[in-house]
Protein backbone atom coordinates (compact mmCIF):
# COMPACT_ATOMS: atom_id res chain seq x y z
CA UNK A 1 0.00 0.00 0.00
CA UNK A 2 1.26 3.41 -0.85
CA UNK A 3 2.44 5.51 2.01
CA UNK A 4 0.01 8.58 2.96
CA UNK A 5 3.49 10.73 3.95
CA UNK A 6 6.52 11.21 1.36
CA UNK A 7 10.17 12.85 2.16
CA UNK A 8 9.29 16.81 1.42
CA UNK A 9 11.71 18.54 -0.92
CA UNK A 10 9.69 21.69 -1.06
CA UNK A 11 7.68 24.17 1.32
CA UNK A 12 7.60 23.89 5.07
CA UNK A 13 6.74 19.99 6.41
CA UNK A 14 3.53 19.27 7.76
CA UNK A 15 2.99 16.32 10.05
CA UNK A 16 0.16 14.63 8.16
CA UNK A 17 1.64 14.69 4.90
CA UNK A 18 5.58 14.58 5.35
CA UNK A 19 7.91 12.42 6.99
CA UNK A 20 9.60 14.55 9.61
CA UNK A 21 10.95 14.94 12.98
CA UNK A 22 9.70 17.71 15.65
CA UNK A 23 11.75 20.44 15.23
CA UNK A 24 11.13 22.17 18.70
CA UNK A 25 12.79 19.03 19.86
CA UNK A 26 15.97 21.02 20.66
CA UNK A 27 14.42 24.26 21.39
CA UNK A 28 13.80 24.50 24.84
CA UNK A 29 15.49 27.78 24.93
CA UNK A 30 12.93 29.26 22.34
CA UNK A 31 10.47 28.43 25.22
CA UNK A 32 12.27 30.52 27.83
CA UNK A 33 13.03 33.52 25.74
CA UNK A 34 9.28 33.50 25.52
CA UNK A 35 8.22 32.97 28.81
CA UNK A 36 10.99 36.43 29.70
CA UNK A 37 9.52 37.91 26.93
CA UNK A 38 13.09 38.14 25.33
CA UNK A 39 13.78 39.48 21.37
CA UNK A 40 15.70 36.75 19.86
CA UNK A 41 17.00 36.05 16.02
CA UNK A 42 17.17 32.49 13.86
CA UNK A 43 19.42 32.32 11.33
CA UNK A 44 19.82 28.93 8.99
CA UNK A 45 20.33 28.49 5.33
CA UNK A 46 17.76 27.67 3.07
CA UNK A 47 15.93 24.66 3.33
CA UNK A 48 16.82 23.36 6.44
CA UNK A 49 13.74 23.92 8.15
CA UNK A 50 13.14 27.43 9.49
CA UNK A 51 9.90 28.03 8.40
CA UNK A 52 8.77 24.40 9.42
CA UNK A 53 9.68 25.27 13.07
CA UNK A 54 7.83 29.09 13.14
CA UNK A 55 4.54 27.07 12.06
CA UNK A 56 5.21 24.71 14.40
CA UNK A 57 6.21 26.93 17.21
CA UNK A 58 3.08 29.45 15.92
CA UNK A 59 0.49 26.81 16.04
CA UNK A 60 2.00 25.34 19.50
CA UNK A 61 1.85 28.49 21.47
CA UNK A 62 -1.83 29.05 19.69
CA UNK A 63 -3.04 25.50 20.55
CA UNK A 64 -1.68 25.90 24.43
CA UNK A 65 -3.38 28.78 24.69
CA UNK A 66 -0.80 31.26 26.69
CA UNK A 67 -0.10 33.69 23.54
CA UNK A 68 -1.35 35.03 20.17
CA UNK A 69 1.27 33.88 17.28
CA UNK A 70 1.77 34.52 14.10
CA UNK A 71 4.02 34.09 11.33
CA UNK A 72 4.10 36.14 8.47
CA UNK A 73 7.18 37.05 5.56
CA UNK A 74 8.66 40.86 4.76
CA UNK A 75 9.50 39.61 1.34
CA UNK A 76 6.84 41.60 0.10
CA UNK A 77 8.92 44.56 0.72
CA UNK A 78 12.29 42.63 -0.64
CA UNK A 79 13.36 45.58 -3.13
CA UNK A 80 15.69 48.34 -3.26
CA UNK A 81 13.48 51.21 -4.92
CA UNK A 82 10.43 50.74 -2.32
CA UNK A 83 9.79 53.57 -0.03
CA UNK A 84 9.45 53.40 3.89
CA UNK A 85 5.84 54.16 3.49
CA UNK A 86 4.94 51.39 1.09
CA UNK A 87 7.21 49.25 2.68
CA UNK A 88 5.15 49.50 6.27
CA UNK A 89 1.85 48.98 4.15
CA UNK A 90 3.27 45.91 2.49
CA UNK A 91 4.35 44.43 5.58
CA UNK A 92 1.47 45.09 7.80
CA UNK A 93 -0.57 43.72 4.90
CA UNK A 94 1.46 40.49 5.28
CA UNK A 95 0.94 40.13 8.63
CA UNK A 96 -2.59 40.04 8.66
CA UNK A 97 -3.09 38.04 6.13
CA UNK A 98 -1.42 35.59 7.59
CA UNK A 99 -3.33 35.83 10.60
CA UNK A 100 -6.08 33.62 8.82
CA UNK A 101 -3.43 30.21 9.18
CA UNK A 102 -2.94 30.90 12.69
CA UNK A 103 -5.51 32.90 14.49
CA UNK A 104 -9.11 32.51 15.11
CA UNK A 105 -10.89 36.26 13.84
CA UNK A 106 -11.45 37.47 17.01
CA UNK A 107 -8.02 37.77 17.62
CA UNK A 108 -6.54 39.25 13.83
CA UNK A 109 -5.21 43.11 14.34
CA UNK A 110 -7.61 45.85 12.22
CA UNK A 111 -7.45 45.33 8.82
CA UNK A 112 -4.92 47.80 7.19
CA UNK A 113 -6.68 50.53 4.87
CA UNK A 114 -4.74 51.49 1.62
CA UNK A 115 -5.12 55.07 1.63
CA UNK A 116 -3.98 55.01 5.30
CA UNK A 117 -0.64 56.34 6.69
CA UNK A 118 0.89 54.01 9.46
CA UNK A 119 3.19 52.75 11.15
CA UNK A 120 4.55 49.10 11.88
CA UNK A 121 5.10 50.20 15.51
CA UNK A 122 2.13 51.87 15.41
CA UNK A 123 0.05 48.70 14.20
CA UNK A 124 1.66 46.71 16.80
CA UNK A 125 0.83 49.09 19.40
CA UNK A 126 -2.39 49.04 18.89
CA UNK A 127 -2.86 45.44 18.06
CA UNK A 128 -1.23 44.52 21.47
CA UNK A 129 -3.21 46.75 23.24
CA UNK A 130 -6.54 45.80 22.07
CA UNK A 131 -5.42 41.64 23.50
CA UNK A 132 -5.76 40.27 26.69
CA UNK A 133 -3.01 37.92 25.72
CA UNK A 134 0.52 38.44 24.45
CA UNK A 135 1.75 38.46 21.38
CA UNK A 136 4.85 36.09 19.91
CA UNK A 137 5.24 37.75 16.48
CA UNK A 138 7.61 35.45 14.38
CA UNK A 139 8.53 37.51 11.47
CA UNK A 140 10.46 35.77 8.45
CA UNK A 141 12.75 36.70 5.78
CA UNK A 142 13.80 40.01 7.41
CA UNK A 143 16.99 39.58 5.25
CA UNK A 144 15.21 40.44 2.13
CA UNK A 145 14.83 44.01 3.59
CA UNK A 146 17.15 46.35 1.71
CA UNK A 147 18.13 50.68 3.28
CA UNK A 148 16.29 52.83 4.20
CA UNK A 149 13.45 49.76 5.05
CA UNK A 150 15.57 47.55 6.78
CA UNK A 151 16.52 50.43 9.62
CA UNK A 152 13.17 51.56 10.05
CA UNK A 153 11.99 48.17 10.34
CA UNK A 154 14.63 47.81 13.14
CA UNK A 155 14.32 50.63 14.30
CA UNK A 156 10.59 50.64 14.76
CA UNK A 157 10.60 47.10 16.56
CA UNK A 158 13.61 48.56 19.04
CA UNK A 159 11.08 51.32 19.91
CA UNK A 160 8.31 49.73 20.27
CA UNK A 161 10.57 47.12 22.74
CA UNK A 162 10.14 49.47 25.98
CA UNK A 163 5.71 49.11 25.63
CA UNK A 164 5.76 45.18 25.58
CA UNK A 165 3.91 42.86 26.57
CA UNK A 166 0.88 45.46 26.90
CA UNK A 167 1.39 47.60 24.05
CA UNK A 168 3.69 45.82 21.86
CA UNK A 169 4.53 41.90 21.03
CA UNK A 170 5.88 40.48 24.31
CA UNK A 171 8.73 38.51 22.06
CA UNK A 172 9.76 38.97 17.84
CA UNK A 173 12.01 36.35 16.60
CA UNK A 174 13.70 38.20 12.94
CA UNK A 175 14.10 34.91 11.08
CA UNK A 176 16.28 35.02 7.74
CA UNK A 177 19.30 33.38 5.93
CA UNK A 178 21.76 35.24 7.87
CA UNK A 179 22.97 36.27 11.62
CA UNK A 180 21.91 39.92 12.82
CA UNK A 181 25.62 40.94 12.40
CA UNK A 182 25.06 40.62 8.38
CA UNK A 183 21.88 42.88 8.65
CA UNK A 184 24.36 46.27 8.94
CA UNK A 185 25.98 44.88 5.73
CA UNK A 186 22.96 45.01 3.39
CA UNK A 187 22.74 49.00 4.54
CA UNK A 188 24.21 51.77 2.72
CA UNK A 189 27.53 53.48 4.42
CA UNK A 190 25.70 56.63 3.83
CA UNK A 191 22.53 55.93 5.48
CA UNK A 192 21.65 56.12 8.79
CA UNK A 193 22.32 53.43 11.42
CA UNK A 194 20.66 52.41 14.44
CA UNK A 195 22.84 54.05 16.77
CA UNK A 196 24.40 51.21 18.05
CA UNK A 197 27.16 48.62 17.36
CA UNK A 198 24.41 46.37 16.60
CA UNK A 199 21.87 46.77 14.08
CA UNK A 200 18.93 45.00 16.59
CA UNK A 201 20.76 45.60 20.16
CA UNK A 202 17.36 44.72 21.99
CA UNK A 203 18.07 40.99 21.47
CA UNK A 204 18.98 38.54 23.88
CA UNK A 205 20.10 35.36 21.71
CA UNK A 206 20.73 34.47 18.38
CA UNK A 207 19.94 30.84 17.46
CA UNK A 208 21.75 28.98 14.22
CA UNK A 209 19.51 26.31 12.89
CA UNK A 210 22.35 23.05 12.88
CA UNK A 211 22.40 20.91 10.37
CA UNK A 212 20.62 16.33 11.57
CA UNK A 213 22.90 13.95 13.56
CA UNK A 214 22.95 10.57 12.01
CA UNK A 215 20.09 9.17 15.02
CA UNK A 216 18.18 12.26 13.37
CA UNK A 217 18.32 11.01 10.23
CA UNK A 218 17.86 7.68 11.70
CA UNK A 219 14.76 8.68 13.27
CA UNK A 220 13.31 10.48 9.73
CA UNK A 221 13.74 7.27 8.13
CA UNK A 222 12.27 5.24 10.63
CA UNK A 223 9.00 7.11 9.80
CA UNK A 224 9.29 5.14 6.21
CA UNK A 225 10.15 2.01 7.77
CA UNK A 226 6.89 2.52 10.10
CA UNK A 227 4.44 3.05 7.26
CA UNK A 228 6.13 0.98 4.49
CA UNK A 229 8.16 -2.13 5.46
CA UNK A 230 11.51 -0.53 3.52
CA UNK A 231 14.26 0.10 5.62
CA UNK A 232 17.30 2.34 5.66
CA UNK A 233 19.91 -0.07 7.01
CA UNK A 234 22.61 1.57 9.20
CA UNK A 235 25.20 1.43 6.69
CA UNK A 236 23.12 3.57 3.79
CA UNK A 237 22.22 5.82 6.73
CA UNK A 238 26.13 6.38 7.49
CA UNK A 239 26.30 6.99 3.36
CA UNK A 240 23.91 9.57 3.41
CA UNK A 241 24.90 11.33 6.42
CA UNK A 242 28.50 11.32 4.77
CA UNK A 243 26.82 12.96 0.72
CA UNK A 244 24.58 15.52 3.15
CA UNK A 245 26.04 16.16 6.29
CA UNK A 246 23.28 15.85 7.26
CA UNK A 247 21.48 18.59 5.90
CA UNK A 248 17.48 18.84 5.97
CA UNK A 249 16.83 19.51 2.36
CA UNK A 250 19.68 16.81 0.94
CA UNK A 251 18.82 14.11 3.36
CA UNK A 252 15.17 14.53 2.20
CA UNK A 253 16.13 14.56 -1.20
CA UNK A 254 18.54 11.63 -1.12
CA UNK A 255 15.51 9.48 0.22
CA UNK A 256 13.20 10.82 -1.92
CA UNK A 257 15.34 9.82 -5.29
CA UNK A 258 15.44 6.05 -3.93
CA UNK A 259 12.07 5.62 -3.10
CA UNK A 260 9.98 7.47 -5.33
CA UNK A 261 12.91 7.53 -8.15
CA UNK A 262 14.76 5.01 -8.52
CA UNK A 263 12.63 2.50 -6.90
CA UNK A 264 9.73 3.93 -8.38
CA UNK A 265 7.63 3.61 -4.98
CA UNK A 266 8.21 -0.22 -4.97
CA UNK A 267 8.69 -1.04 -1.02
CA UNK A 268 9.40 -4.42 -1.75
CA UNK A 269 12.88 -3.76 -3.01
CA UNK A 270 15.66 -3.22 -1.15
CA UNK A 271 17.76 0.27 -0.28
CA UNK A 272 21.17 -0.29 -0.73
CA UNK A 273 24.59 2.00 -1.00
CA UNK A 274 24.63 1.91 -4.73
CA UNK A 275 21.39 3.10 -4.43
CA UNK A 276 22.72 6.14 -2.45
CA UNK A 277 25.23 6.76 -5.12
CA UNK A 278 22.88 6.91 -7.77
CA UNK A 279 20.57 9.20 -6.01
CA UNK A 280 23.98 11.51 -5.26
CA UNK A 281 24.28 11.96 -9.14
CA UNK A 282 21.03 12.06 -10.27
CA UNK A 283 20.49 15.10 -7.85
CA UNK A 284 23.96 16.80 -8.86
CA UNK A 285 23.06 16.41 -12.54
CA UNK A 286 19.97 17.42 -12.00
CA UNK A 287 20.40 20.66 -9.82
CA UNK A 288 16.98 21.12 -7.99
CA UNK A 289 16.13 24.32 -6.60
CA UNK A 290 17.90 23.76 -3.43
CA UNK A 291 21.14 23.11 -5.14
CA UNK A 292 20.67 26.10 -8.29
CA UNK A 293 19.84 28.96 -5.20
CA UNK A 294 23.50 27.20 -3.44
CA UNK A 295 25.30 27.54 -6.64
CA UNK A 296 24.18 31.27 -7.48
CA UNK A 297 25.90 32.28 -4.15
CA UNK A 298 29.26 31.13 -5.71
CA UNK A 299 29.00 34.42 -8.01
CA UNK A 300 29.30 36.58 -4.84
CA UNK A 301 32.92 38.13 -4.32
CA UNK A 302 32.89 37.29 -0.25
CA UNK A 303 31.83 33.61 -0.95
CA UNK A 304 34.69 33.64 -4.37
CA UNK A 305 37.38 34.21 -1.88
CA UNK A 306 36.92 31.51 0.27
CA UNK A 307 35.62 28.79 -2.11
CA UNK A 308 38.51 29.43 -4.22
CA UNK A 309 40.95 29.13 -1.28
CA UNK A 310 39.62 25.60 -0.23
CA UNK A 311 40.07 24.46 -4.06
CA UNK A 312 43.32 25.51 -4.05
CA UNK A 313 44.46 25.18 -0.36
CA UNK A 314 45.42 28.61 0.36
CA UNK A 315 45.82 30.28 3.58
CA UNK A 316 43.61 33.25 3.96
CA UNK A 317 44.92 36.51 5.60
CA UNK A 318 43.57 39.67 5.30
CA UNK A 319 41.30 42.07 7.20
CA UNK A 320 37.33 40.60 6.03
CA UNK A 321 38.27 36.83 6.48
CA UNK A 322 36.03 36.58 9.43
CA UNK A 323 33.38 38.47 8.34
CA UNK A 324 33.60 36.61 4.99
CA UNK A 325 34.44 33.12 6.53
CA UNK A 326 31.10 33.96 8.99
CA UNK A 327 28.73 34.78 6.22
CA UNK A 328 29.73 31.45 3.81
CA UNK A 329 29.28 29.37 7.33
CA UNK A 330 26.05 31.33 7.41
CA UNK A 331 24.75 30.26 4.00
CA UNK A 332 25.73 26.35 4.72
CA UNK A 333 28.10 26.14 2.05
CA UNK A 334 31.01 25.33 4.58
CA UNK A 335 31.32 23.90 7.59
CA UNK A 336 34.89 23.89 9.79
CA UNK A 337 35.94 20.31 11.25
CA UNK A 338 38.56 20.77 13.73
CA UNK A 339 41.24 22.79 12.36
CA UNK A 340 39.85 22.72 8.31
CA UNK A 341 37.91 25.17 6.73
CA UNK A 342 36.17 22.75 4.67
CA UNK A 343 32.82 22.16 2.21
CA UNK A 344 29.52 21.07 3.92
CA UNK A 345 29.09 17.93 2.40
CA UNK A 346 30.43 15.39 0.03
CA UNK A 347 27.54 16.57 -2.21
CA UNK A 348 29.09 20.07 -2.16
CA UNK A 349 31.65 19.15 -2.26
CA UNK A 350 31.22 17.28 -5.67
CA UNK A 351 28.98 19.95 -7.35
CA UNK A 352 30.94 22.84 -6.86
CA UNK A 353 33.65 22.25 -9.03
CA UNK A 354 31.60 20.61 -11.83
CA UNK A 355 29.60 23.76 -11.26
CA UNK A 356 32.76 25.83 -12.30
CA UNK A 357 34.36 24.33 -14.73
CA UNK A 358 31.16 23.17 -16.40
CA UNK A 359 31.35 25.76 -19.23
CA UNK A 360 35.41 24.07 -19.63
CA UNK A 361 34.22 20.87 -19.75
CA UNK A 362 31.89 21.69 -22.36
CA UNK A 363 34.25 22.53 -24.33
CA UNK A 364 36.58 19.65 -23.79
CA UNK A 365 36.18 17.64 -27.53
CA UNK A 366 38.08 15.14 -28.75
CA UNK A 367 40.86 15.25 -26.16
CA UNK A 368 38.25 14.35 -23.23
CA UNK A 369 37.09 10.91 -25.41
CA UNK A 370 37.60 8.60 -22.38
CA UNK A 371 38.22 5.47 -25.37
CA UNK A 372 41.78 7.24 -25.91
CA UNK A 373 42.94 6.28 -22.96
CA UNK A 374 41.87 3.10 -22.02
CA UNK A 375 44.48 -0.24 -22.71
CA UNK A 376 43.07 -3.07 -24.00
CA UNK A 377 42.58 -4.50 -20.49
CA UNK A 378 40.34 -1.99 -19.82
CA UNK A 379 41.94 -0.31 -17.44
CA UNK A 380 42.81 3.46 -17.61
CA UNK A 381 46.53 4.62 -18.96
CA UNK A 382 46.83 7.95 -16.68
CA UNK A 383 50.12 8.37 -17.71
CA UNK A 384 48.96 8.94 -20.98
CA UNK A 385 45.94 10.91 -19.73
CA UNK A 386 47.81 13.31 -17.78
CA UNK A 387 50.71 13.88 -20.99
CA UNK A 388 47.34 14.80 -23.10
CA UNK A 389 46.28 17.05 -20.05
CA UNK A 390 50.07 18.76 -20.60
CA UNK A 391 49.69 19.41 -24.24
CA UNK A 392 45.76 20.26 -24.06
CA UNK A 393 46.91 22.74 -20.98
CA UNK A 394 49.78 24.22 -22.67
CA UNK A 395 47.39 25.36 -25.84
CA UNK A 396 44.15 26.85 -24.01
CA UNK A 397 45.10 27.40 -20.38
CA UNK A 398 46.18 31.16 -20.87
CA UNK A 399 43.44 31.88 -23.27
CA UNK A 400 40.66 29.75 -21.09
CA UNK A 401 41.48 31.11 -17.74
CA UNK A 402 42.06 34.74 -18.77
CA UNK A 403 37.87 34.37 -19.18
CA UNK A 404 37.29 32.49 -16.83
CA UNK A 405 35.31 33.61 -13.45
CA UNK A 406 37.50 31.89 -10.66
CA UNK A 407 40.48 32.70 -11.98
CA UNK A 408 42.59 32.05 -8.88
CA UNK A 409 41.57 28.16 -8.74
CA UNK A 410 40.93 27.92 -12.58
CA UNK A 411 44.36 25.74 -13.08
CA UNK A 412 42.62 23.22 -10.67
CA UNK A 413 39.47 23.27 -12.25
CA UNK A 414 40.58 23.28 -16.02
CA UNK A 415 42.35 19.49 -14.89
CA UNK A 416 39.14 18.86 -12.87
CA UNK A 417 37.12 19.24 -15.74
CA UNK A 418 39.32 17.44 -18.13
CA UNK A 419 39.47 14.23 -15.45
CA UNK A 420 35.17 14.56 -15.36
CA UNK A 421 34.99 14.30 -19.32
CA UNK A 422 37.01 11.37 -19.18
CA UNK A 423 36.47 9.65 -15.56
CA UNK A 424 32.58 10.10 -16.68
CA UNK A 425 33.25 7.25 -19.02
CA UNK A 426 33.31 4.58 -15.66
CA UNK A 427 34.85 5.98 -13.01
CA UNK A 428 34.42 8.46 -10.06
CA UNK A 429 36.50 10.94 -8.48
CA UNK A 430 36.96 12.10 -5.02
CA UNK A 431 38.27 15.06 -3.99
CA UNK A 432 39.92 16.80 -0.62
CA UNK A 433 39.85 20.13 -0.63
CA UNK A 434 40.56 22.84 2.76
CA UNK A 435 41.86 26.36 3.52
CA UNK A 436 45.59 26.16 4.23
CA UNK A 437 46.75 22.81 3.32
CA UNK A 438 48.30 24.25 0.01
CA UNK A 439 47.06 21.73 -2.45
CA UNK A 440 43.70 19.79 -3.71
CA UNK A 441 43.76 16.11 -3.57
CA UNK A 442 41.82 13.74 -6.04
CA UNK A 443 41.36 10.18 -5.53
CA UNK A 444 40.32 8.48 -9.04
CA UNK A 445 38.36 4.97 -9.07
CA UNK A 446 38.63 3.40 -12.69
CA UNK A 447 37.86 -0.35 -13.36
CA UNK A 448 39.08 -1.33 -10.01
CA UNK A 449 42.74 0.71 -9.83
CA UNK A 450 42.69 3.84 -7.73
CA UNK A 451 44.92 6.76 -9.34
CA UNK A 452 46.38 9.38 -6.21
CA UNK A 453 46.84 12.96 -7.57
CA UNK A 454 48.09 15.91 -5.58
CA UNK A 455 47.46 19.40 -7.24
CA UNK A 456 49.33 21.94 -5.98
CA UNK A 457 50.38 25.88 -7.64
CA UNK A 458 53.93 26.53 -8.10
CA UNK A 459 54.66 29.64 -5.40
CA UNK A 460 57.99 31.51 -4.54
CA UNK A 461 57.44 30.56 -1.23
CA UNK A 462 57.34 26.66 -1.66
CA UNK A 463 59.36 23.75 -3.20
CA UNK A 464 58.67 20.75 -5.46
CA UNK A 465 60.15 18.90 -2.31
CA UNK A 466 57.53 20.43 -0.30
CA UNK A 467 54.20 18.43 -2.87
CA UNK A 468 56.26 15.69 -2.43
CA UNK A 469 56.43 15.36 1.65
CA UNK A 470 53.03 16.66 0.87
CA UNK A 471 51.54 13.48 -1.21
CA UNK A 472 53.86 11.03 0.84
CA UNK A 473 52.22 11.85 3.57
CA UNK A 474 48.55 11.78 1.87
CA UNK A 475 49.62 8.43 0.52
CA UNK A 476 50.78 7.31 3.77
CA UNK A 477 46.54 7.63 4.84
CA UNK A 478 45.66 5.93 2.32
CA UNK A 479 47.94 3.24 2.59
CA UNK A 480 49.58 3.30 -1.10
CA UNK A 481 52.68 3.78 -2.46
CA UNK A 482 51.87 5.35 -5.94
CA UNK A 483 50.87 9.17 -6.90
CA UNK A 484 50.88 11.67 -8.98
CA UNK A 485 52.19 15.38 -7.78
CA UNK A 486 50.58 18.24 -10.33
CA UNK A 487 52.62 21.26 -10.11
CA UNK A 488 51.23 24.62 -11.98
CA UNK A 489 53.14 27.35 -12.42
CA UNK A 490 52.10 30.40 -12.09
CA UNK A 491 53.67 33.28 -13.56
CA UNK A 492 52.64 33.72 -17.46
CA UNK A 493 54.94 32.13 -19.97
CA UNK A 494 56.61 35.41 -20.86
CA UNK A 495 58.30 35.36 -17.62
CA UNK A 496 58.41 31.27 -17.89
CA UNK A 497 58.17 29.94 -21.06
CA UNK A 498 56.52 26.83 -22.03
CA UNK A 499 59.66 24.89 -23.13
CA UNK A 500 60.91 24.91 -19.82
CA UNK A 501 57.99 24.78 -17.45
CA UNK A 502 56.91 21.42 -19.12
CA UNK A 503 58.22 18.68 -17.57
CA UNK A 504 57.62 14.94 -16.71
CA UNK A 505 59.79 13.14 -13.99
CA UNK A 506 59.49 9.88 -12.19
CA UNK A 507 61.02 9.80 -8.51
CA UNK A 508 61.78 8.18 -5.43
CA UNK A 509 60.50 9.62 -2.14
CA UNK A 510 60.12 8.04 1.02
CA UNK A 511 59.94 5.10 -0.01
CA UNK A 512 56.93 6.00 -2.75
CA UNK A 513 57.25 6.02 -6.75
CA UNK A 514 56.02 9.74 -7.60
CA UNK A 515 55.32 10.87 -10.85
CA UNK A 516 55.95 14.75 -11.19
CA UNK A 517 53.58 16.71 -13.50
CA UNK A 518 55.00 20.28 -13.95
CA UNK A 519 52.68 22.68 -16.21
Amino acid sequence: MKSKRYFNTTGFCMPERHYMIDPLRNQKIIFDLIEKTQYFTVHAPRQTGKTTLLHELAHRLNKEGNYISVVFSVESAGYRSITEEIANFKIISSLYESCELFISKELWPQKPITDEKCSLQTYLNNWAGSQKKAIVLLLDEIDSLYDDVLVSVLRQLRNGFQGRPKHFPSTIALVGLRDVREYKLKVRPTEASLGSGSPFNIKAKSILLGTWTKEEIAELYSQHTKDTGQIFSKKVIDRIYELTGGQPWLVNAVANEIVEKILKSDYTKKITLAHAEEAKENLIARRDTHLDSLLDKLKEPRVKNIVSAIINGDSLVYDNFNDDLRYVIDLGIIRKEKYDIIFSNEIYREIIPRVLNFSMQENIREEGMTSCYIKPDAKLDMDKLLKAFQKFYRRNSEHWLERFDYKEAGHGLLLMAFLQRVINGGGRIDREMAVGRGRTDLTIEFAGDTFVLELKLKRDSDSKEDGLDQISRYLDTLGMTKGYLILFEIKPSSIIPWETRVKWENVSHQNKKITVVEM
